[in-house]
């Protein structure tokens, strides 16, 4: 997971969190737990279509539930659907910087311009003019997911935000973080000095009806092994289900201090552990990753097409 902040030279810690409402934003989803089933409203006489169903579930950090946390997602309708996810950079709150404004305008922005000729349903681009049109103050990881009604899903990253895909109880795909180092990642920034869509990793996959993707913040994949996804989605058909026992699976992580989790994993694997003294005594750097946590579980849904009228 992903603690810092890279900012010209300046390191600043930060962590992430909760759903935020997109500001108004018709796409936005403002509850906690959601379910959306899209179908596509195109005619394609040449195959069936594929769509999202969707389920989602958010978990402030403990110490910002009062605020609504720093996390922002959107979920479109759009073509097959689109589903993205910003997780704002806390270490702003030091510089009496509301964490949370940037991710959320950041997806308000994105969710405005999925139609646009421009972005032309790519979600590298779709990063690139959210960005450009956002003016708040701040950073923030961000991922986008879209689906074309052809099965062709197209993922852009920038960060550590997450998404799987899973078929026949098997991960087919799995993004790869991108940090400067250790706890600080690549981030899309108000200031020059960050990231942009050229960053972005790109990737496309072909989906089938049946598979299911699951996204999120890193709260979620700090504290959740990738097998433990798998396990939990086998046990909840539901995507809205699942998205809940995801995010609560994490949260439980999060707050124990046993918990071998996959963040203090990574941390001993990049030298950090407890002091040697504690090491002679057979202890180690243990516990979950306390954050905000956010959980999109989507399935792939089929209509078929109906043949076109002589």
């Amino acid at each position: 997971m992903a603690n810092s902040i890279y900012r010209a030279s300046i390191l600043q810690s930060y962590s992430q969190l909760l759903f935020q409402p997109c500001l108004s934003n018709k796409h936005c989803v403002p509850k906690k737990t959601n379910l959306l089933c899209f179908a596509s409203s195109q005619f394609n006489p040449a195959r069936s279509e594929v769509s999202f169903c969707i389920g989602t579930h958010l978990i402030p950090h403990p110490n910002k539930v009062k605020r609504g946390g720093e996390d922002a997602f959107f979920v479109s309708n759009f073509n097959g659907g689109v589903i993205a996810v910003a997780d704002g950079v806390s270490g702003w709150a030091e510089q009496n910087v509301d964490p949370s404004l940037f991710s959320k305008e950041l997806m308000a922005n994105a969710s405005s311009l999925v139609g646009d000729f421009e972005v032309n349903y790519d979600p590298q681009m779709l990063i690139r003019k959210a960005h450009a049109a956002t003016f708040s103050k701040g950073s923030a990881t961000a991922i986008v997911a879209m689906l074309e009604r052809n099965g062709t899903m197209k993922v852009a990253s920038v960060g550590d935000c997450g998404l799987r895909v899973i078929r026949k109880g098997q991960i087919i795909f799995s993004t790869t973080p991108q940090e400067h180092y250790f706890d600080c990642p690549y981030q899309l920034s108000s200031e020059l000095v960050g990231q942009t869509y050229l960053d972005a990793v790109v990737s496309s996959v072909e989906l089938v009806e049946g598979d299911t993707i699951v996204m999120g913040s890193d709260g979620l994949f700090d504290n959740v092994f990738d097998g433990e996804i798998v396990s939990t989605l086998a046990a909840h058909s539901d995507v809205v289900e699942a998205a809940k026992a995801l995010a609560n699976l994490a949260s439980n992580h999060s707050l124990d201090s046993r918990f071998d989790s996959p963040y203090t994993i990574e941390a001993r694997s990049k030298g950090l552990d407890v002091p040697f003294w504690k090491k002679i005594l057979g202890m180690k750097l243990t516990g979950g990753k306390l954050d905000d946590i956010t959980v999109i579980v989507g399935q792939v849904i089929t209509s078929a097409a109906s043949p076109q009228p002589t």
